[in-house]
């Protein structure tokens, strides 16, 4: 029964970060750069981990490219640092900071140059080389990410980071949620209560 609930309430979850990411997609748009897409990807990579996080930037620019007009840079342009985001945090053992250079590395770099080819051999664009978003994707991925961390520090001191964790399913990093909730942050003990992602 608590699995079910853990399941629903984790696809519940998943289907209000895509909602929000295509309604805040538009905010300092231009083509080649969107901020508050690496939000929700950092985001998401922290609430849910690498593999939700990936599922739901690819749902976001799938959306976006249907009903918004948005070229491949919609998924190039997100689909790697959404990955990346969730597998640094999850290998530095829940540092926040790893999350964003996780985003600003998948994105930045590897979707910028990924984004070349398509842009310019699958979309017929002219005057384009193998960089030319890779300044652009950098400092979109550096404003989200300065505002994912801000964010996500806040729910930290809080210990609300670890409550959303925990209820979906993830699995918790965070030292002060642990402290909240146990009175002391011993890993040996949290590891044999912690849920998996």
């Amino acid at each position: 029964m608590e699995k079910e609930r853990v399941k629903t309430f984790r696809m519940v979850f998943l289907a209000m970060m895509v909602a929000i990411g295509v309604v805040i997609s538009p905010i300092l748009r231009i083509e080649g750069m969107c901020p508050t897409a690496h939000l929700i990807n950092i985001t998401c990579s922290v609430f849910m981990g690498p593999w939700y996080s990936l599922l739901c930037a690819c749902m976001i620019g799938v959306i976006r490219m249907m009903f918004m007009g948005i070229p491949p840079l919609a998924l190039t342009g997100a689909v790697f640092g959404a990955f990346l985001s969730g597998v640094f945090y999850r290998a530095s053992k829940g540092k926040i900071i790893c999350a964003v250079f996780g985003e600003i590395f998948g994105t930045g770099i590897i979707g910028s140059l990924v984004s070349y080819p398509v842009m310019a051999f699958l979309m017929g664009r002219e005057g384009l080389n193998a960089f030319y978003y890779t300044p652009m994707f950098i400092s979109a991925t550096i404003m989200g990410g300065v505002t994912a961390y801000v964010f996500l520090k806040a729910l930290s001191q809080t210990g609300m980071l670890a409550k959303i964790q925990e209820s979906l399913g993830a699995k918790i990093y965070d030292k002060n949620g642990r402290k909240k909730r146990d009175g002391h942050a011993t890993d040996e003990t949290h590891a044999g209560n912690a849920k998996l992602y």
